[in-house]
């Protein structure tokens, strides 16, 4: 069996319960080194084979996935935050379909909550933004025009964006393009959730500017929207006396059915 395990955001122990105890019994870890942190090898088992998948190719991987199934081994594969974002797993998926070798995934949290966490900032904030886009910069790897950063920008939603960090005055002119005033609140949030963790509030325009400031060039995220501002926000209605709920009768009159 193989289990593709999200290692979290960074921090050792923000991996789930369940990556832990399957990190503990795989007799084989193939891990992302340039991201995922190398404290949570230390859940391993002292007769566990690591291997670094940065010097890998895909298909290196599965040629390794391989030699333990053959010999009735347990592999996991673990990733960075949770693996559905920017995992690149599919592929993996695909390969191990094809020589039927089975595989479940185990969720982690991802560096987008993370990022959340390191500022405190709920990304819903009611009458301000309802919706969260998770994106990325077009660079080596493409990004179909239909999702351009100039196109989401024009929803003025909260906007997440990942592996972007190097391209920062680009990412601010696609911003604006979009729609985005350039004083719109931004942040970038270096690492987080670990222990060199870096936070910067700025603004739309002033993005990369921040960024040379703190030194930051890489292994960042990017929010942007009026979230990040943390005000103007209405009270949540779920919790406002006036409000009926199946749980709790409100003073508007209405009758949960």
């Amino acid at each position: 069996m193989v289990y593709f395990v999200g290692a979290g955001s960074g921090a050792p122990d923000l991996i789930t319960v369940r990556g832990a105890r399957l990190l503990n019994q795989a007799d084989q870890i193939i891990y992302a080194g340039s991201l995922v942190n190398p404290e949570l090898l230390d859940y391993k088992k002292e007769s566990a084979v690591v291997y670094d998948s940065a010097k890998m190719t895909l298909e290196e991987v599965v040629e390794k996935i391989q030699e333990a199934e053959s010999t009735g081994k347990m592999t996991v594969r673990l990733h960075t935050g949770d693996p559905c974002v920017y995992g690149a797993i599919r592929e993996q998926m695909d390969e191990l379909d094809k020589l039927n070798i089975s595989y479940k995934v185990c969720p982690g949290v991802s560096s987008f909550c993370g990022a959340a966490s390191a500022l405190n900032l709920e990304y819903t904030l009611p009458g301000v933004s309802q919706s969260v886009i998770i994106t990325r910069m077009a660079g080596r790897t493409p990004v179909p025009e239909r999702e351009s950063i100039a196109s989401f920008a024009a929803h003025h939603a909260t906007m997440v964006i990942f592996l972007s960090t190097g391209m920062l005055k680009k990412l601010s002119e696609e911003l604006i393009k979009g729609g985005y005033e350039a004083d719109t609140p931004a942040a970038i949030v270096y690492k987080a959730t670990w222990p060199d963790e870096k936070r910067v509030v700025c603004t739309v325009a002033t993005l990369a500017e921040a960024a040379e400031r703190e030194n930051i060039k890489k292994t960042a995220l990017i929010i942007v929207g009026d979230v990040t501002a943390q005000a103007g926000y209405e009270r949540s209605r779920l919790y406002a006396p006036e409000f009926t709920t199946e749980f709790r009768q409100g003073t508007d009159g209405f009758v949960y059915e």
